[in-house]
């Protein structure tokens, strides 16, 4: 017969996975953070005598929850001031060196993911980064299990359409980034023009809170300027630390002291082809800690 003390134990030993389960769903480790302890008050509540599975049941309540939040984030989405970005994660070097880990908790893709309906996202999330068979998934959603099939095939259709195509390796990488970082602290135009590719794509989040461009800013000389004139302008004193965010290389700007805000970049063919500048402090709660994820 299973104790309150044994249904803890399961919990905490897959927390860290239901944790990555919600945060790869909803972009947010606020929200993720609350879809956890929803899941708890249901788990402790169920006759686990009769569960075969706990971390599919695990799974299935936290996928549920996650569900249930982002089609409510979706409206509170739409009269969201500015553009939208996902909540940034600091991140250990171990999910660094997990390519599929890393991979799946990117900002690269969790920026694909965004443009999913939610029972599309629940979908490929669950299927391509944590292997959950379809007859699972399909509990997990309320569909039967050929229906989540064919939902599974068009989003990845989607994402492989839209998530970057051409990679780098991880020391490229954080070349191309460290040089963008020597050049924003010197704002060096002529240094960022270098390592901007001609089609970037810079996007800065305020959530209305901070000063951020409300649209996108395209092209390379617009994006330079605009990080020189806009980011830098005011600051006595400017520094850029590195940081790894969502399992890879990132940057933690402080300005005149104080945290400002944090970049991922985008690196393809040595060249940074996306900027995402997450100044929102509501969407910075996270940042200080290192969070552990995990896809097992």
């Amino acid at each position: 017969m299973s104790t309150p003390v044994d249904a803890t134990e399961t919990f905490v030993r897959h927390r860290n996975l239901l944790f990555t389960v919600a945060y790869e769903m909803l972009g947010s480790a606020a929200d993720a953070e609350d879809v956890l302890q929803e899941t708890w008050l249901r788990w402790v509540r169920a006759d686990l005598d009769q569960v075969d599975d706990r971390r599919a049941y695990l799974v299935r309540i936290t996928t549920r929850q996650a569900l249930n939040r982002l089609r409510s984030l979706e409206r509170r989405r739409e009269s969201y001031v500015g553009s939208w970005l996902p909540e940034p994660l600091l991140t250990a070097p171990d999910v660094a060196a997990d390519v599929e880990l890393a991979d799946s908790v990117s900002m690269g893709l969790m920026l694909v993911l965004e443009t999913l309906s939610p029972t599309e996202r629940a979908v490929f999330v669950l299927r391509e980064a944590f292997g959950i068979s379809y007859a699972e998934i399909a509990a997990a959603v309320d569909k039967s299990p050929a229906a989540v099939h064919q939902i599974a095939s068009r989003a990845r259709r989607h994402v492989q359409e839209r998530r970057p195509r051409r990679t780098v390796s991880a020391q490229q990488a954080e070349a191309t980034i460290d040089a963008f970082r020597r050049a924003l602290e010197t704002r060096d135009l002529r240094g960022l023009l270098a390592v901007l590719a001609p089609d970037v794509v810079a996007v800065s989040d305020g959530g209305g809170i901070e000063q951020a461009n409300p649209r996108p800013v395209l092209g390379a000389d617009k994006v330079s300027r605009f990080i020189v004139g806009g980011l830098t302008r005011h600051a006595a004193t400017m520094t850029v630390e590195p940081a790894l965010v969502n399992g890879g290389p990132g940057l933690a700007v402080f300005i005149d002291g104080k945290r400002d805000g944090v970049l991922t970049l985008r690196v393809e063919d040595d060249r940074i082809t996306g900027i995402y500048y997450l100044r929102n402090p509501q969407k910075l709660t996270h940042i200080d800690t290192t969070i552990p994820l995990t896809l097992r």
